[in-house]
């Protein structure tokens, strides 16, 4: 593990929106033991990891999370362990064989105190833009259950934004369901292009990019360039 004084810069505001979807965009997802598989390995890898899983949705073909990590260097097998359990009971279950995942996951580097709230709006309406549910928490594998109704999920840990919605629960929940329920084109478009790391400049600034995906830069390393 990494000592204390090598700790990234992007500390207090760095999350991730990390996302990936099957090969094929075949549905990996079918049955509800599917979900209740992913959503057991991401609890176990979560805290394996010391993960902070603010937003999370599970669809049919492809997932998304909003997570913090205290060493994002950390991501990459956080990220791959999931998929490799997942992979091995998928073909168990179903007696396949082959890639399950396309390709590498991809990672959006995201700035807490200006995006994270608009990039969890994003991941939760993710059903109701598929047309599967009229509100997002209706749908039984995503974050929004946890914010909208208080339903514990073992998975989702409280955004540090969720205060801002009200001061006693009910009304904090009341105020994130309606949150959820505007639909702002703008701001999602933000969190459709994962390719796009969101935040100010000198959050940009501090990022580098290590092969497809983007991390805190070192004092001390050489840098690389950033590409926007």
């Amino acid at each position: 593990m990494p000592s204390y004084a090598r700790k990234h810069q992007l500390q207090q505001s760095l999350v991730y929106h990390a996302f990936s979807r099957s090969s094929g965009r075949k549905v990996i997802f079918q049955e509800s033991e599917d979900f209740g598989h992913f959503e057991r390995l991401l609890c176990e890898y979560s805290n394996r990891f010391d993960a902070k899983i603010y937003h999370w949705v599970i669809m049919p073909n492809h997932y998304h999370l909003v997570v913090e990590f205290e060493y994002p260097e950390l991501i990459s097998k956080f990220m791959a362990g999931l998929h490799r359990a997942y992979s091995h009971y998928y073909h168990k279950q179903y007696n396949a064989v082959g890639f399950l995942w396309q390709g590498r996951f991809k990672l959006q580097p995201i700035q807490k105190d200006l995006y994270l709230k608009n990039c969890g709006r994003y991941v939760e309406r993710n059903p109701v833009r598929a047309g599967m549910v009229i509100e997002a928490c209706e749908y039984a594998h995503s974050s929004a259950r946890f914010y909208c109704l208080g339903q514990e999920d073992g998975i989702t840990r409280v955004s540090p934004d969720f205060e801002d919605f009200g001061k006693e629960a009910v009304g904090r929940q009341a105020a994130y369901k309606e949150f959820l329920s505007v639909f702002d084109n703008k701001k999602e478009a933000y969190f459709s292009n994962i390719e796009i790391p969101r935040g100010d400049q000198d959050f940009l600034r501090r990022l580098v990019k290590t092969g497809a995906h983007y991390f805190p830069r070192r004092q001390g390393r050489k840098a690389a360039i950033f590409v926007s």
